[in-house]
């Protein structure tokens, strides 16, 4: 099966995000600095509901050459990388998302495909962000069901730019909103309305340079995942003794630029990231070739046929 690669670039550009805040949120905030601001109102909360959508719809094109059981034992196996992180990173979602796509994903592949999916992932998100109930992980089976739906139905090219119009401006709109009232729930909605607008807003201004660039950290998700968390451990006590929290900026880009040329280097001489490979020769029990035979291995990326 070949690579989607609109769907490599919005995932490495979820991955970036995801490290760029889960980099700030672990520093000590014991003032605050002028980069909390756009950290809380434009970021926090943009991109794991992106990464979220997109593993739903991972999980239906890995269903296409695979069984059922075969996606069961590749959730059973990411949760225990999952657990293996925890040890040293307690923030991990990889359980989370292990889990949920075992008693969710899994048997919402016996619904009728398309809009009963997508229905179902809105009413599971619009529960999760009642008050009593508070969001959080609990939006992860709604995301997950949406990218599934989404994916099934298909929906033309030519809603992009207005989607990206209209949820730009719901973001503002909601996001002043929910400064001004200080409603969490409010805010909840902005940040996925946000994560739209940047999801939207990448798919239109995509080109083969940008997306060369974000490809390699999103075919080596999982790799760049976990060592990106390793090295937000590393460097706690020096971003906690930066009172102005930009070296959260600066360690992003050096871990991202880092991971992009590994990335890049890796990729021309194997088919897998290293954690990648690890997964897929646990879920299939055997070692799976991962070396490049040549420059034209089947296996490599072909032309992307495009996100409808």
């Amino acid at each position: 099966m070949t690579r989607i690669r609109e769907l490599d670039a919005l995932r490495g550009f979820a991955v970036g995000g995801i490290m760029l805040v889960n980099t700030w949120q672990h520093t000590d905030k014991p003032v605050r600095a002028a980069l909390d601001w756009p950290m809380e109102t434009i970021f926090q909360g943009r991109f794991y509901p992106i990464f979220s959508m997109l593993f739903g719809i991972s999980f239906l094109l890995f269903l296409r050459g695979n069984s059922r059981w075969a996606l069961l034992c590749r959730l059973f196996w990411l949760f225990c990388f999952g657990v293996v992180q925890h040890q040293f990173y307690e923030g991990e979602v990889l359980t989370d998302y292990a889990f949920y796509g075992a008693v969710v994903l899994l048997p919402a592949t016996f619904l009728a495909a398309g809009l009963p999916v997508l229905l179902l992932g809105l009413v599971a998100i619009a529960w999760a962000l009642l008050p009593q109930v508070g969001g959080g992980v609990l939006l992860i089976p709604g995301l997950f069901l949406v990218g599934m739906g989404l994916w099934q139905l298909r929906p033309s090219r030519t809603l992009l730019l207005p989607g990206f119009a209209a949820s730009a401006l719901a973001t503002v709109l909601l996001t002043a909103a929910g400064i001004g009232t200080g409603n969490k729930t409010v805010g909840a909605v902005a940040a996925l309305t946000g994560a739209a607008a940047f999801a939207l807003g990448l798919l239109l201004v995509l080109r083969p340079r940008l997306s060369a660039v974000l490809e390699p950290l999103g075919k080596m998700a999982l790799t760049n995942y976990v060592s990106g968390t390793a090295l937000i451990v590393l460097a706690l006590p020096l971003l906690d003794a930066d009172p102005t929290r930009w070296s959260v900026v600066g360690l992003t880009a050096l871990t991202l630029v880092a991971q992009a040329r590994f990335g890049r280097w890796w990729l021309a001489r194997y088919q897998y990231g290293p954690l990648e490979w690890t997964w897929r020769c646990l879920t299939r029990f055997r070692l799976v070739p991962n070396r490049l035979e040549s420059g034209r291995d089947h296996n490599r990326p072909l032309p992307d046929p495009g996100v409808p």
